[in-house]
């Protein structure tokens, strides 16, 4: 069982959120939803929250309200399998959203989101000459990253 569980607060769209995340990373699954009752501060019979895993995490949407808002300070990151993997997230999550700096993207609901590859690490360290040519590409990048432009830069080839 995942121990720590990230909460992610709406304002009343959790559920859309959770199903829109599930159908981008092509891996996931409502677990749980729990319905506003008498008392409770959202309309009765309402989602007030939903619990949901992609790729594995878990996470709760929480329909709060629009008292808070999602900002850069933080962010999710998905580690892809390949290019056409990252291609494919990439459309997916950015789709009513902004292309941001670094391979990050801000999607329709204002979560931002770095998608990444499985050997992300494997480049920010070794050589620190390849490194430095890494980061420069790296750093220099505005909206999706082309894993063969990355990896020509850390291997100086590019």
């Amino acid at each position: 069982m995942q121990s720590i569980v990230t909460n992610l607060w709406f304002d009343d769209n959790a559920e859309e959120a959770a199903q829109y995340y599930i159908e981008a990373l092509g891996d996931g699954r409502i677990i749980d939803r729990w319905t506003n009752g008498p008392g409770q501060p959202g309309k009765e019979g309402t989602t007030m929250a939903v619990e949901f895993e992609l790729r594995g995490q878990r996470f709760v949407g929480i329909n709060g309200g629009p008292v808070f808002h999602f900002s850069e300070a933080i962010s999710l990151e998905v580690r892809c399998r390949d290019q056409a993997d990252i291609d494919r997230v990439w459309d997916a999550l950015v789709a009513g959203g902004s292309e941001q700096p670094c391979g990050w993207l801000k999607d329709k609901f204002g979560l931002s989101w770095q998608v990444t590859s499985d050997d992300w690490t494997d480049y920010l360290q070794g050589d620190p000459a390849a490194v430095a040519r890494f980061m420069d590409k790296m750093l220099s990048t505005h909206g999706k990253f082309d894993l063969a432009e990355l990896r020509a830069a850390y291997a100086g080839t590019a």
